[in-house]
C-alpha cells in the first residue's frame, strides 16, 4: 500500500508543473493540485497575481508595496487557509512562494512572457501529518475569504484512494476525497 501511496504521490508531483503550465491563466480562477502520502499531504497551488492582489506587475505605490506585504503573510500561514481535515493530524512543515515578478523564489520569467503581462504566484505547502491516510477534506473556505479576487478554484487530488477532480467556489469550498 505505501508502494501505491508513494507511485499516486510521486507521479502527481512530477506531474504538477506540466499540469500547472496547461492551466490557463484566468483572473479569479486558480489551480491547486493535492498530492497525499504516508506522512505528508502536498498543496501546489497556481494563481494570477491579480487573483490574490488586484494587479500583475511589481509592485509600484506604498499600497501595492502593502498589498503584497499582506498576500505574503497570508500565504505564509498557509495552515490557516488551507484547512486539513484534523484526523490526519497534520502541522505545515513548509511554504515556499515562486513569482518572477515580485521577486519571490528562485523562479524565472521565461523570455517569451511579456513583462506585467499575466503573472502568476506558485505557491507549495507541504504539511507534515501523523495520519495522512486518514484526510478526507481540505476546507478552502479561507482562502476565498482571504483573497476576494478568487472565484473558483480547479482542484485535483491523488491518494491511495485514487485520483479525483473538482471545481471549487466560495459556496462549495471543501475539498472532500476517499471514503
Amino acid at each position: 500500500m505505501r508502494k501505491l501511496v508513494a507511485a499516486i504521490s510521486g507521479t502527481l508531483i512530477a506531474a504538477m508543473p506540466a499540469s500547472a503550465q496547461q492551466h490557463a491563466h484566468a483572473h479569479g480562477r486558480l489551480a491547486l493540485d493535492v498530492a497525499i502520502d504516508a506522512q505528508s499531504i502536498t498543496v501546489q497551488i497556481e494563481s494570477p497575481l491579480d487573483s490574490l492582489v488586484g494587479f500583475e506587475q511589481a509592485p509600484r505605490t506604498d499600497a501595492q508595496r502593502k498589498r503584497v506585504a499582506d498576500m505574503v503573510a497570508r500565504l505564509n500561514a498557509a495552515d490557516r487557509l488551507l484547512q486539513v481535515d484534523p484526523r490526519a493530524e497534520c502541522k505545515l512543515s513548509k511554504i515556499e512562494l515562486e513569482s518572477a515578478t515580485l521577486g519571490l523564489g528562485t523562479t524565472k520569467k521565461p523570455p517569451e512572457e511579456p513583462a506585467g503581462e499575466h503573472a502568476d504566484i506558485d505557491i507549495t505547502a507541504v504539511f507534515a501529518c501523523a495520519k495522512a491516510g486518514e484526510a478526507r477534506f481540505i476546507d478552502t473556505k479561507p482562502l476565498f475569504d482571504a483573497f476576494k479576487g478568487i472565484r473558483t478554484i480547479d482542484a485535483q487530488v491523488a491518494s491511495a484512494q485514487g485520483q479525483s477532480k473538482r471545481v471549487l467556489r466560495p459556496d462549495s469550498a471543501r475539498l472532500s476525497w476517499g471514503r
